[in-house]
C-alpha cells in the first residue's frame, strides 16, 4: 500500500487498527510549507515595481509545490502521485530560477535568498527520493 510503505502513523478506532497517514504528515509537504512562508517574506523585500510581476510569479511556483505533493498524494495512485510530484519538482526549478534572477539582477541579495534556495535544494532531494523509492 502507497500510504504505508513511505511512513505511517497509527490510530485506533473501534473496529480494527487503520493504518493512515495524509499529505500534512509528509516532510517534503512540511517543507514545501516552510518554503512558501519564506518566499512570502521575501517579496515583502523586492521593489514596488516588482510586486505584480516577480513576486507574483514567485508565490504562484512556491504555492505550487506543497500543492501538488497534496493533490498527487490524494490521488491514491502511485502513477498520478508520481506526475503530481514531477509537477512540484518543476515548480521548485521555476522557484529556484527566479530566485537567481533576484540575486544577478540586485533586487535580492545572496544572503536573503539563502534560506529559501536551501529549502529549494532540501525538498529537490526529497522529491527525488520519494520518486525513487515509488518507481
Amino acid at each position: 500500500m502507497l500510504k504505508a510503505s513511505l511512513s505511517s502513523i497509527c490510530c485506533f478506532c473501534s473496529w480494527c487498527l487503520v493504518v493512515y497517514m495524509t499529505y500534512k504528515d509528509l516532510k517534503v509537504w512540511e517543507k514545501s510549507m516552510e518554503l512558501v512562508s519564506e518566499i512570502y517574506r521575501l517579496v515583502k523585500l523586492l521593489p514596488k515595481e516588482e510586486h505584480y510581476v516577480l513576486s507574483d510569479q514567485m508565490r504562484r511556483a512556491a504555492i505550487s509545490i506543497p500543492s501538488n505533493i497534496a493533490e498527487g498524494y490524494e490521488r491514491y495512485h502511485t502513477k498520478e502521485y508520481l506526475r503530481f510530484l514531477m509537477i512540484a519538482r518543476g515548480s521548485k526549478a521555476e522557484l529556484e530560477t527566479q530566485l537567481l534572477i533576484c540575486e544577478k539582477l540586485n533586487l535580492l541579495p545572496p544572503q536573503q535568498t539563502t534560506v529559501a534556495l536551501s529549502l529549494c535544494d532540501e525538498i529537490g532531494r526529497m522529491l527525488n527520493a520519494i520518486k525513487d523509492k515509488l518507481q
